[in-house]
């Protein structure tokens, strides 16, 4: 998020605009918590996980008495227009200003990757990359100790980290939530793995799945003696919205940043910038906010082949 801030305030400050960030999304942009930036102040933030504006819920955006609090307050500090980086909430809430005639462009950010409009969203690959390391190093303790493990990583209702990090780091089973499971058949799958001669066993599960790793867990440990063994869990978490941001990430929220100042340049707005097959797209909001994104499970298929 911070490259696409850095990247939004100086592409204004080129076209001689004046650019100003809110703190803490749509609470601070209700309550007037706004900051005039400059270049200096964008600066050393690349590096930066997270946001330096810093981000928060606010159940009142939901309400119309909310947004229009918001839209006084964006006359009040002379603001002509908004770019909202964020996921399906945070656009959801562009999409309501929008309708009710304030420009706005949303850019695609988060770690679910569950938003229409962009294949790879700001995020995602720094997230993907860090429950990759953390797999690769429970597979090191896992082959050491003839164990199975369960990594737990986040996602959601969606299981593209799930998949991802599952298919790289050649999970033997991958849970997510657009294919329901039973505990059994993946006991199963771990017993079969065994019975092929590996020392180990790894699932990786979405937090979102009906069979989430607590699920798991409570199923190994009432049914351990007929099992035969004893399952090792391990969630992620927030660790995985943290670290240092990918180079991928850094290039994508620069570039779709640098589009979205040059879609409101061009007085066009009410869409979310993304990257669509490689290139930088525009979606309308009504689009995005109507329309549920797919997960490509052929992708599911070829995890479960490559883990003979």
């Amino acid at each position: 998020m911070n490259a696409a801030v850095r990247a939004a305030v100086r592409t204004g400050l080129d076209r001689d605009w004046e650019m100003f960030g809110i703190r803490h999304g749509y609470q601070g942009l209700i309550s007037g918590d706004t900051v005039k930036l400059g270049a200096r102040d964008v600066g050393r933030t690349m590096d930066r996980g997270g946001t330096f504006l810093h981000t928060a819920r606010c159940p009142e955006f939901k309400t119309r008495e909310g947004q229009l609090k918001a839209l006084s307050m964006l006359e009040q500090h002379n603001i002509d227009a908004l770019i909202v980086i964020g996921g399906d909430g945070s656009q959801a809430g562009a999409y309501k200003l929008s309708e009710m005639g304030y420009p706005v462009i949303g850019i695609a950010s988060t770690i679910d990757n569950d938003l229409h409009g962009s294949d790879i969203s700001i995020g995602v690959d720094t997230a993907l990359n860090i429950a990759l390391e953390s797999i690769d190093r429970l597979r090191t303790t896992a082959s050491s100790h003839d164990r199975a493990f369960v990594v737990e990583v986040m996602g959601r209702y969606f299981g593209y980290l799930a998949l991802m990090s599952g298919l790289a780091g050649g999970a033997e089973s991958i849970i997510i939530p657009e294919v329901p499971i039973d505990a059994e058949i993946i006991a199963q799958e771990i017993r079969s793995a065994y019975q092929r001669g590996k020392s180990h066993a790894l699932v990786v599960v979405a937090e979102g799945a009906r069979c989430n790793a607590e699920e798991l867990a409570k199923y190994f440990q009432e049914h351990q003696q007929r099992l035969g063994f004893e399952l090792r869990v391990t969630r992620l978490g927030h660790v995985q919205r943290g670290g240092v941001p990918s180079a991928f990430d850094r290039l994508l929220g620069t570039r779709l940043a640098a589009s979205a100042i040059q879609h409101l340049d061009q007085e066009r707005h009410g869409l979310l910038v993304g990257l669509i097959k490689g290139e930088v797209s525009a979606t309308p909001l009504s689009e995005v906010v109507a329309t549920k994104k797919e997960l490509d499970l052929n992708l599911l298929e070829l995890a479960n082949i490559l883990a003979a």
